[in-house]
This record gives C-alpha cells, sequence and structure tokens, in this order.
C-alpha cells in the first residue's frame, strides 16, 4: 500500500459512492441504517464489525443533523448524578473511558475545569458542588479510568483560579474547584472516523440519499443528486434519523429540545487555559461552560428550551438564549462579554423522547430508548453523543433479536476508529500536534500532500488553523462532496460568516469537476 494513502478499505469518496449506490437495488443486506449522525454511523459500525451486511444512508451528509452541534465534550455525567441518574452517569463515565482508553485516543483528551466560587455562590452550594466531583471521581475509579488519563479534583486558591482563568472577576473570588473531563477535538471528527472504520469493514457509506417510506424490509430511498428512487431491501432497519426519527416510523414521538452555543474570539477571553464551569444561579445542577478549542475560539454554552413545531435543517439559536448566555458569562468575568464580540453562534436539537408528562425539557431523562415498531423497524432516541457506542450496541441487538440475524456479540468498546494508536505512540508522529490531535495517526499523510502543492500547508483563512491539505483530503477521503461538507462540517470554519466566505473560493478550488456547489 502506498505509504502517502490510508487504508483505501476506509477510503470515503464520491466515486466510491456512485459505485455502491449502483449496486444497492441487486442486494439483499442484513441491516439498513438510516441516519449517520454519530449513533447511525455507530450502529453501521457495530454491525459491520460483527459480519453483517450493511448500508447506511443519510439525507445530507455525515454529522449534518444534532452530531455536529455537541459541546464536543465526552463527559462524565455529573449533571445526571445530581438527578439521581445514577445509571445514565455510570454509563457515561464508562464511554468515556472506552474513548479516551481504547478507541479514540487521539480525538479525545483530558480538559481542565475551574468552577469559580464567587460572590453569588453561596458556601451551600459550593460545597454541594466539592461533593458531586468527588462522585463523579468515584464514577472514574468505577469505569476503570487512571488518574493518568483523567485526574482528580480539587480546591484551588483565588491565585491559582486565576492563573487558569484570567479573565474572572477577582473581587469576592473565593478560590475555586478543579476538575478534569474528555474534550474532543471535534464532534464532526468522531462521526467521520466511525464512518470510515465502518466503511473498513464492508459497510456502504452514502450520503444524499434520503429515505422516503421505511419499513421492516427496507425503504424506499431517493438519490438526492440525482433524483433517482430506488428500493432498498434489507432484513433489519435501525432507524437512527435523530430528531427527524419520528417522521420515518409511526408511533414515535420526540419532544426535541435545543442547545445553543456562542462562538468568540479567543483574545476575548485572553489568558484561558481551562475550560470553566460556572453555576447558573437558581439551578443546583446547571453550569455554563466555557470551552476553549484550541483553534483561536472558544465556545460558551448551552441552553435546554423546548424546540416546538417543524424541525429545521439548521436550528437557529433565539436572540433570548443568547442574551441569557452573556447574562451568566458576564456575572463572573471582570469585563463584560458583549453582543458585538459574539463572532458566531450554533444550535442542536437534542432528540428526546416524549414521555407526555408535561415535564420541562431540561427535565426529561438523557437514557436512551430503543423502539421496535410492529413491522420490526428498530428506532433508538434519546441518550446524547457520549453514549453514542453504547447506544448503537442497543440497537444493533434489538434488531438481530427481532429479525433472527446470525450475528455475535458487540466488539465495539474495543475497536481503535481509524487514527486511533495509544498515546505513545500519536505523541512521536512527525506531524504538527493539531493534526495528531484531529487524524491520529493519519496526520503524517496529510502534511505529504503538500509535497506536490506546498500551498496545501497553508492556513486556508489567516488566522486559523486550517490547512488546505485538510480540505483536499476530505475531498479524497472523506466522502466530502461540496463546500458545505468542507467548511461546515469536515472543518468548523463555517461557524463564523466571515470566515467561511473567505474560505469558499478555496475549498471550491478543490472540488472536482462538476461536484455540488
Amino acid at each position: 500500500m502506498n505509504t502517502s494513502e490510508p487504508d483505501p478499505r476506509t477510503s470515503l469518496n464520491a466515486t466510491r459512492r456512485e459505485r455502491e449506490l449502483a449496486a444497492l437495488p441487486d442486494e439483499v443486506v442484513d441491516v439498513l441504517v438510516v441516519g449517520l449522525g454519530a449513533t447511525g454511523a455507530g450502529a453501521a459500525l457495530d454491525a459491520a464489525s460483527r459480519g453483517l451486511s450493511v448500508a447506511a444512508i443519510d439525507a445530507h451528509d455525515l454529522a449534518f443533523g444534532t452530531s455536529r452541534w455537541s459541546s464536543k465534550l465526552v463527559h462524565g455525567g455529573l449533571r445526571y448524578l445530581a438527578s439521581g441518574q445514577v445509571d445514565v452517569a455510570y454509563e457515561s463515565a464508562v464511554e468515556r473511558g472506552v474513548l479516551m482508553r481504547r478507541t479514540a485516543p487521539h480525538l479525545v483528551r483530558a480538559l481542565p475545569f475551574v468552577m469559580p466560587l464567587t460572590a453569588t455562590v453561596p458556601p451551600s452550594r459550593a460545597l454541594a458542588a466539592r461533593g458531586a466531583l468527588r462522585a463523579g471521581d468515584v464514577l472514574r475509579l468505577a469505569a476503570r479510568t487512571p488518574r493518568s488519563v483523567l485526574p482528580g479534583p480539587r480546591r484551588l486558591s483565588a491565585v491559582e483560579t486565576l492563573r487558569l482563568a484570567p479573565p474572572l472577576r477577582a473581587h469576592g473570588l473565593r478560590g475555586g474547584l478543579l476538575s478534569w473531563d474528555g474534550q474532543l477535538s471535534d464532534d464532526v471528527r468522531l462521526v467521520t472516523a466511525l464512518a470510515r472504520t465502518a466503511a473498513g469493514h464492508g459497510a456502504r457509506i452514502l450520503t444524499r440519499c434520503r429515505a422516503l417510506t421505511l419499513t421492516g424490509d427496507g425503504a424506499l430511498v431517493r438519490d438526492e443528486l440525482t433524483g433517482r428512487e430506488i428500493s432498498v431491501r434489507a432484513r433489519a432497519v435501525v432507524n437512527a434519523a435523530g430528531v427527524w426519527a419520528g417522521g420515518l416510523v409511526e408511533g414515535v414521538r420526540l419532544r426535541p429540545s435545543r442547545g445553543t452555543h456562542l462562538v468568540l474570539a479567543a483574545d476575548t477571553l485572553r489568558g484561558l487555559t481551562a475550560g470553566m464551569q460556572i453555576p447558573v444561579p437558581g439551578a443546583a445542577s446547571r453550569f455554563l461552560l466555557v470551552l476553549p478549542q484550541g483553534d483561536g475560539r472558544v465556545y460558551v454554552g448551552l441552553t435546554d428550551e423546548p424546540a416546538d413545531g417543524p424541525i429545521p435543517d439548521v436550528p437557529e439559536p433565539s436572540a433570548s438564549e443568547i442574551g441569557f448566555l452573556l447574562d451568566i458569562l458576564g456575572s463572573a468575568l471582570d469585563v463584560p462579554v458583549r453582543r458585538g464580540d459574539v463572532i458566531g453562534a450554533y444550535a442542536g436539537l437534542r432528540p428526546l423522547l416524549d414521555l407526555g408528562r408535561g415535564r420541562d425539557t431540561a427535565d426529561i431523562s438523557r437514557r436512551h430508548a430503543v423502539l421496535t415498531s410492529r413491522d420490526g423497524v428498530v428506532t433508538i432516541v434519546g441518550g446524547k453523543l457520549t453514549t453514542y457506542r453504547r447506544m448503537a450496541q442497543d440497537a444493533v441487538d434489538a434488531a438481530v433479536r427481532a429479525r433472527g440475524l446470525s450475528a455475535g456479540p458487540s466488539r465495539t468498546a474495543r475497536l481503535p476508529l481509524v487514527g486511533a494508536a495509544p498515546r505513545d505512540r500519536l505523541d512521536v508522529l512527525d506531524a504538527p500536534s493539531r493534526l495528531v490531535h484531529r487524524y491520529g495517526t493519519e496526520a503524517p499523510l496529510l502534511t505529504a500532500l503538500g509535497r506536490d502543492d506546498p500551498a496545501l500547508l497553508e492556513p486556508v483563512v489567516p488566522g486559523l488553523p486550517v490547512l488546505g491539505a485538510e480540505l483536499a483530503w476530505a475531498v479524497l477521503h472523506e466522502g466530502a462532496l461540496d463546500a458545505g461538507d468542507l467548511l461546515d462540517r469536515r472543518t468548523r470554519i463555517g461557524l463564523v460568516a466571515s470566515d467561511r466566505e473567505a474560505a469558499l473560493p478555496v475549498a471550491e478550488a478543490l472540488l472536482p469537476h462538476g461536484a455540488l456547489h
């Protein structure tokens, strides 16, 4: 194999898509997966790695829906402990350890968090927070994640707190609480790795393929590039369409909630070297998260608001949510952040199961649910990004049982994703650390693209670290078909409108002639 190319079995591109889509009507696959977010891509990998034949489709692109709008965290579930959902919290801690230690150590790293004890945080709440952090550390221990991967929590002095988070207001600061959690280099990188790993096990990964109707025996699918409709026959069907799942199967009732984040320039919070958890007044278990991204940006989130009505392709943050986030952030800072400092914002919809009890969406359990329709379609809803693997496993287990498929147990808890390697091997790769954190062992292959075209090793947009090689790689090996795939998903340039506009000519120039625009 050419050392400047990845394993060809894992490469996704327009040619492979066309070839596999053309062959699909002549086959009967074991499992058809609808939806290519984290759970759907995870289900495709789970089924394919058990030896089942798989087709996985999405009406848009990899991670087009909720999966790309997360906080980019792989977290241990402290909030669920506070609401008594010990099983959900434990599951989160276990899955966090799986990602950090075995399946994706290149994509998930430990991030320190500072919880400032300001004048607005009464001693009783500080005491409760310390207890919660200790309980979270017990979960870490129960999940067998060593301290070398996630250090333990401790109390900080005011001086130590300000050293980690200089933008905090010093007046009235009693110190802080330090804890650690997992941070994804990017959520779409995780979904892309899942899809490519599934492809490496034989799964057909087909974007721009919309399921028009769904039954237990397959689906009527429209190729969104040509308008052609084809019948896909399958022995089992998994509906992992997220917030759109209820539109495909009768009886699936969802109550989506919207989570909004702000995007700030790192200079706005100059000197911040840790994440921050700022307590939300009047809400015992809610915190504002301030998340440095290492790319010149900081995310601030998030809200939990009911999102009634039709499901949009791209949710929009409301003005009131933006104001709420800025108010909470300003309560802890020496200099408040104003609306003019917000360079971007994004919102995602959580696919929460409607239990019909009239509760606020913030109070609805984050447990996932596996539902099997009368004709055998398995639908997976609820949950969260951290537990995608377990959700996928449960969905495939249900499909195997319901349709009597011959398959062994799930293997994904120990199956490294594309680019994964032990930390000591990642640390000595001959490639920039940023690329290693996003592409793992494939990082040197991206730098090799610059041998023939040195311009590919230059930033796409001045002031951002994204290289032209990343866009080229996405077209060659990650299934990107248009500029939106490149700027809004494979990279996150598009979160800031001015950056997107500046990068658009570069993205279009790297697409093959005749590609979507």
